[in-house]
């Protein structure tokens, strides 16, 4: 009979030692193998879909259902419909959740919570390396949530190599007792292996909270003591950067989801004190490579991980293998190898799906963007290439947030970047671009917008109101609820951004009578400030058997979340 391996569910390390951080205060890893002990007794049979906002509860959570040996679901988003569309698997779906206005989409619903008191563990457990400890699931182009499956020696491999990197740059043998900071969620795979199993697998310890604005970050990582690391994203970062809040010392900045110009690697490293790191990846493949953005272009694979090229009937396309990647998978990306033959050297160019050929020539978004970013007093920015022209010839145009700058003067910074076929003969100045909270810009988003702000005038001037038309607000900047909130920083309650949503609903009686006599709200995400003087559209739109709604100023959600039926009573 073959033994399968096992793995630890910890790396060797001073139990002892922080493994998690709540509000300044220590949570030992110890403490944390007892709790996860604790709530593995009380987890159901089947497979849960870990929906916790707090990432001790995540973490709590994944530990639990590892010790069942249970795969973790890792949902895009909480919408009901998401929910109800698990992928098949062992046993029935379940929610293991810390949201008490969570909408369960008639799931059973396991509410996480610290136990009080939990018996002492006397040593680490282990899992099996081929148990399939979460399953991420991301949103296709159908909308359908895309499942991959990650076993355990996988991410102990992948955590691993990573931990290794990261630690050499820093000048480190290990990462014990490097304390992270971050504003992205457990639940996205980047989220999910550079915090919580940064710190299970590879040394380091993470804090609980997902600090969003600026202040709140600056105040997490200053409860946290030295060495520091804040893992974030290009438009976090940017916006954090901007916000003029006085920052405290962190080693390490750690960036992922899109390319970082150098000037912002710069500006961040500068204002931290530390380096700044990038981390190149994807869903398929987990974590590929990295590179210290200021020391150049060229990104160096993590561990035993090799790319290769290949071509195929004229179409060239880039795999990654060895090390955790046990298949060799295809990247979505094209690359350019500095050294083909030992496959672990590259300059990124963009997606596959990103190529734009204009006058005979090959570009891609990504690189223009990239340009784009790059030219001081932007703020953000991103290329579209139109469907068609009535030349026939199809040309670029950007779209660009920068208060302080006019459309002539970005097309000649981009003539000292860009070949004159991709310079774009329109450059659009807009108020914000309509990003995720991650900070991605999807191509259906921004076809969207590009849309509506190239319609004729005529086609947004305003219309008669009826139950297809989304409301409009502008906040007056002498609203009472601004008083208080907060001395110098006038920011508008969230209260108050769900009683105007609420308000809207009073005023669309088709869709209101979809909930009957008494709605609630079943979940709701802050996404962005408000502050005096601002417009406001509120977006409702039927969403399974209750309603989506969206708050936006202009372009930029600043508020999300659904309205379900209340009691019949």
């Amino acid at each position: 009979m073959t033994t399968l391996p096992l793995l630890p569910l910890l790396l060797p390390r001073d139990l002892a030692a922080p493994l998690a951080w709540r509000d300044g205060q220590p949570v030992s890893g110890a403490r944390f193998l007892a709790e996860a002990q604790a709530l593995a007794e009380q987890l159901p049979a089947g497979r849960p879909i870990n929906l916790c906002q707090d990432r001790l509860h995540f973490a709590l959570g994944l530990a639990a259902a590892l010790l069942r040996g249970q795969t973790s679901l890792l949902p895009p988003n909480a919408l009901p419909d998401t929910l109800r569309q698990a992928p098949p698997g062992d046993g029935p779906p379940y929610l293991l959740s810390d949201d008490p206005a969570l909408d369960p989409a008639g799931l059973p619903l396991l509410r996480v919570q610290r136990p009080a008191d939990a018996p002492p563990v006397a040593a680490v457990p282990h899992i099996p390396a081929d148990l399939a400890a979460a399953c991420l699931l991301t949103s296709g182009s159908t909308g359908a949530p895309q499942p991959h499956a990650k076993r355990w020696g996988q991410l102990v491999a992948n955590i691993a190599s990573e931990a290794q990197r990261l630690a050499e740059l820093m000048g480190r043998a290990d990462l014990s007792g490097v304390n992270i900071v971050a504003t992205v969620p457990a639940q996205h795979s980047y989220g999910f292996e550079s915090t919580v199993l940064l710190a299970l697998l590879g040394g380091a310890a993470f804090d609980a909270g997902r600090p969003f604005y600026p202040a709140d970050i600056a105040a997490a990582l200053d409860r946290l003591p030295r060495p520091r690391a804040l893992v974030t994203t290009p438009l976090h970062l940017k916006t954090l950067l901007l916000s003029g809040v006085a920052l405290p010392a962190v080693d390490l900045v750690l960036s992922a989801t899109a390319p970082l110009s150098p000037q912002l690697a710069a500006q961040a490293e500068a204002a931290f004190g530390g380096l700044l790191a990038e981390i190149y990846g994807c869903t398929e493949a987990g974590q590929v490579a990295a590179r210290r953005t200021t020391a150049g272009e060229t990104w160096t694979t993590l561990g035993a991980l090799r790319i290769r090229r290949e071509v195929e009937l004229d179409e060239e396309r880039f795999i990654v293998h060895g090390g955790h990647v046990e298949e060799p998978t295809p990247l979505a990306d094209v690359l350019v190898l500095q050294a083909p033959h030992d496959g672990r050297h590259f300059r990124l160019l963009g997606r596959a799906n990103d190529l734009i050929h204009v006058a005979g020539k090959r570009s891609s978004l990504a690189h223009l963007n990239f340009h784009l970013n790059r030219i001081p007093g932007v703020a953000d920015g991103a290329f579209w290439l139109p469907d068609a022209v009535a030349d026939g010839v199809v040309r670029p145009l950007a779209f660009v947030v920068a208060p302080t700058l006019t459309p002539q003067q970005v097309i000649a910074a981009l003539r000292q970047q860009l070949e004159p076929a991709f310079v774009p003969r329109r450059v659009l100045m807009v108020d914000a671009l309509p990003r995720e909270a991650t900070g991605k810009l999807t191509a259906a988003a921004l076809r969207r917008f590009a849309l509506q702000a190239l319609a004729p005038a005529e086609a947004s001037a305003p219309q008669p109101p009826d139950d297809d038309t989304d409301d409009e607000v502008l906040i007056d900047l002498a609203h009472p609820a601004f008083a208080g909130h907060f001395p110098g920083r006038p920011l508008l309650p969230g209260v108050v951004l769900l009683s105007l949503v609420l308000a809207a609903l009073e005023r669309r009686p088709a869709l209101r009578q979809r909930l009957g006599r008494t709605p609630r709200i079943a979940n709701a995400k802050f996404l962005a400030p408000v502050g005096p003087g601002a417009r406001l559209r509120i977006a409702l739109r039927e969403q399974g058997s209750g309603l989506g709604f969206e708050v936006l100023q202009g372009t930029l959600p600043v508020a999300r979340g659904q309205l379900a039926a209340g009691d019949a009573t």
